[in-house]
């Protein structure tokens, strides 16, 4: 039994994308169970904005020089030499790992010196026993990117051979550590238990993919080479990549610096937000995104348009097919969600106002993020990582600039506050620049969407854009009609349920979202959207072949 869930491997896009979907809707169920456990112990203070913020660094290295080698390089290199030569396609892994644990280990060493001053470039705005603490968590912390970093290359193999399933249990195990150290190292420790959480989770996303490495064919060879022919190929790729994630990681290192300029929790009302509206990116846009990958790559190098295109437009129209409808059902159940998923313990009422408002901005750039993974690995699959980068970049830029003026906005401009607060229920609330956080991030991702999108036609070109366009508008449609389902659904709740309790709300909430799915489910039937009838096909002979 062990066995054949290590081996078991995808056959289809669907297939791939379904099992990362559901691992990934696993791990984010978790995710909020963690930030229920971090909302209830802590509220939105100070405890969760030094959290938020010593987390940062270790963050940024994991993303910038394992990550941009694994989602951009490491895969189509990987497979070129597996493809000729299966031993030097191993001597490559093997080179990867050890040039990847003795660069991370010195830079980490070299950053534990530096956290003082990093801390003081990350959040100005904290001082004496907030800054003091801040620097303790980062270094304890700064120990997860080796860990992640080793992972993330045998995340790649993974994906490679088309292991999903082994390689979807990481986040799962992660989010598992960190929850452990919410449960019993912070009442032993203190605070810094959160940081020894990370490092946990760190070790465990490491741990369980390695069983279905070493199945895969890897070994730890006596050998010791930090350098391979294929490692220079890895870096030229990998090289534009990393620019682009530095882009965007800098963008969130601004983000926490401004917000520590503001009212105390405003760190921590960006974060629980953000982790809430990730969700469909991560269940939906990120697994189509990384279960089409490979195909692609495939498709590109075997010369292929025609399954090219067939992937990239299957892939495209799934995705918008979920996500365009979960948009809008988080906007309108956002204080339902909030209050459910962190509404407990120290976090008060103007918390869980706040984030929800934060919640309803974000939902309106969900279907950018969650569609800007797919055009990028489709650029990657054909070996330019440089124009997602470049878009990237200047993505990036105006999400800076952005959060700063709608900052500055919410606090000078009474008629644009007024305008905000009606739009998103404040009243009452007198401090909620943070808002402006959420909207610039808005912006940036619509900008970088239109702008890849503009980019893929001309440089790429190769999607069914008749199918796609269509299916835009049939699935823009149904979820207007879900939206407005929904929203006399939540009035309709008011009138009978006791909305002041937890399963009062629970039911209101359960009552508005099956409701909009069952309308947005009939409608599709209405305007015979393809997708419908492909998914549940997917579904349901997924489960007579299981029975069988």
């Amino acid at each position: 039994m062990v066995k054949r869930i290590i081996n078991h491997k995808a056959k289809t896009i669907f297939s791939a994308a379904f099992i990362l979907g559901a691992a990934a809707l696993a791990s984010r169920i978790l995710g909020l169970v963690r930030d229920r456990l971090l909302a209830g112990r802590f509220g939105a203070g100070d405890e969760l904005d030094i959290y938020f913020a010593a987390f940062r660094l270790p963050d940024l290295i994991y993303a910038i020089l394992i990550m941009g080698a694994i989602s951009s390089a490491f895969i189509p290199v990987f497979a070129r030499y597996f493809k000729e030569k299966r031993e030097d396609a191993w001597r490559l892994v093997d080179s990867l790992f050890n040039l990847a644990f003795i660069v991370l280990s010195g830079l980490i060493v070299l950053f534990i010196f530096l956290a003082p001053l990093l801390v003081s470039i990350i959040a100005p705005g904290f001082s004496g026993e907030k800054k003091e603490m801040t620097i303790l968590l980062t270094r304890i912390m700064f120990l997860s990117p080796l860990l992640l970093g080793l992972s993330g290359i045998f995340g790649g193999v993974l994906q490679y051979f088309h292991r999903f399933f082994i390689h979807s249990l990481a986040p799962i195990m992660y989010n598992l550590g960190i929850i452990v150290g919410i449960l019993f190292f912070v009442p032993a420790v203190g605070l810094i238990g959160l940081a020894w959480g990370v490092v946990l989770g760190s070790g465990l996303h490491l741990l369980i993919q390695l069983p279905g490495v070493i199945c895969s064919g890897f070994s730890f060879k006596k050998r010791f080479s930090i350098w391979h022919k294929g490692i220079k190929r890895i870096i030229k790729l990998m090289i534009p990549r990393t620019v682009g994630l530095a882009g965007f990681q800098i963008n969130f290192l601004v983000i926490t610096a401004i917000a520590s300029t503001l009212a105390a929790g405003s760190i921590a009302v960006f974060n629980l937000s953000y982790s809430l509206q990730y969700v469909p990116i991560g269940v939906i846009g990120i697994s189509f995104a990384t279960a089409a990958f490979p195909r692609l790559a495939s498709s590109f190098a075997n010369k292929d348009r025609k399954n090219f295109s067939l992937s990239f437009t299957s892939a495209f129209n799934q995705i918008i097919y979920l996500i365009i409808p979960l948009s809008v059902a988080f906007f309108f159940l956002r204080a339902q969600i909030v209050r459910i998923i962190l509404g407990t313990g120290e976090f008060g009422w103007t918390d869980t106002r706040l984030t929800a408002a934060a919640l309803g901005i974000f939902s309106f750039g969900v279907f950018a993020h969650g569609l800007v993974p797919l055009f990028s690995r489709a650029f990657y699959s054909a070996h330019n990582t440089k124009t997602p980068v470049f878009i990237s970049l200047w993505s990036m830029l105006v999400n800076i600039l952005g959060s700063l003026g709608f900052v500055w906005l919410l606090k000078n401009s009474s008629s644009f506050s007024s305008f905000v607060s009606d739009v998103l229920k404040l009243e009452g609330v007198n401090n909620f620049a943070v808002l402006g956080l959420p909207l610039a991030f808005v912006f940036g991702g619509i900008f970088n969407l239109i702008f890849i999108i503009y980019s893929f036609r001309r440089k790429i070109g190769l999607w069914d854009f008749e199918r796609i366009r269509d299916m835009i508008f049939k699935v823009l449609a149904c979820s207007g009609f879900m939206g407005f389902s929904i929203f006399v659904l939540l009035r309709l709740g008011d009138l009978f349920i006791n909305t002041h309790v937890f399963w009062g709300i629970l039911l209101q909430s359960v009552m508005a979202g099956v409701g909009g799915v069952l309308v947005y489910l009939f409608f599709s039937l209405i305007f015979k959207v393809p997708e419908l009838r492909i998914l549940m096909n997917k579904v349901f002979k997924k489960r007579i072949n299981e029975k069988n």
